[in-house]
């Protein structure tokens, strides 16, 4: 008898609203009643028009914006921890350990090579510089980020090599939960196809993921559904 795959991440009625303070206060209503189960090995694709509140889900879930209300459960220690309240201590104890997160934009130290924003995350939990040098390198090998370029600041770089090591910094910690957002949108079709392989490889380990991808074939090639969302209608 198979078993079913272990649940990650689960929402409950999650809720999440900005106020224009500028606005004279006006509420600005984004997710609303949002219940979302992810399991091991599945790739759940938000989708959905422009503004309709993608980005802002994966920031919730990721701990940068506090929910408002309802529940962000994740697997973490084999516990089942609700994000949308828990401390920062606990939120920072997650993403070192269980919760990946590849935003659209490379955000580092400057003057921090590449090879040591790679393998930042793995020293950070304890390996030896050298041994998380060699992987660091060879994941940026892989997304085409020659070794020329390993010892310079990602800062220098183009928007496509920028997101490549984005891309590899977010994998080499294989996180048990990762957020992908719009991973390819600045890649060409040689460097698209590696970063699918990638993520299908990820899924293959069990890894669960959710992405924002508005490339039709790379969300095809990655994703086992899509999970819509739908824009709220304005407070009366």
């Amino acid at each position: 008898m198979s078993c079913s795959p272990r649940l990650m991440l689960r929402t409950d009625a999650l809720a999440k609203g900005f106020t224009l303070h500028l606005q004279g206060g006006v509420r600005i209503p984004v997710l609303s009643g949002i219940g979302l189960d992810l399991h091991a090995g599945e790739c759940a694709v938000l989708s959905g028009p422009s503004g309709v509140g993608k980005s802002t889900l994966m920031r919730s879930l990721y701990g940068n914006y506090r929910a408002d209300s309802g529940r962000i459960l994740i697997r973490h220690r084999d516990e089942m921890v609700d994000l949308a309240t828990a401390d920062p201590r606990t939120i920072l104890a997650v993403r070192h350990e269980t919760l990946g997160y590849v935003s659209q934009f490379l955000r580092v130290v400057p003057r921090v090579p590449a090879l040591d924003v790679v393998a930042e995350v793995l020293v950070g939990r304890g390996s030896a510089q050298d041994q998380a040098r060699r992987i660091a390198t060879d994941l940026l090998l892989r997304v085409n980020i020659p070794r020329r370029l390993h010892g310079l600041p990602p800062t220098t770089f183009s928007g496509g090599e920028q997101q490549r090591v984005n891309l590899a910094r977010g994998f080499i910690g294989r996180h048990p939960v990762l957020l992908l957002d719009e991973p390819t949108a600045s890649l060409d079709a040689e460097n698209r196809a590696v970063v699918v392989a990638m993520i299908n490889e990820a899924k293959a380990r069990g890894t669960a993921i959710i992405a924002i991808c508005h490339d039709t074939d790379v969300r095809d090639k990655i994703a086992d559904r899509l999970f819509a969302l739908r824009p709220l209608q304005d407070a009366a």
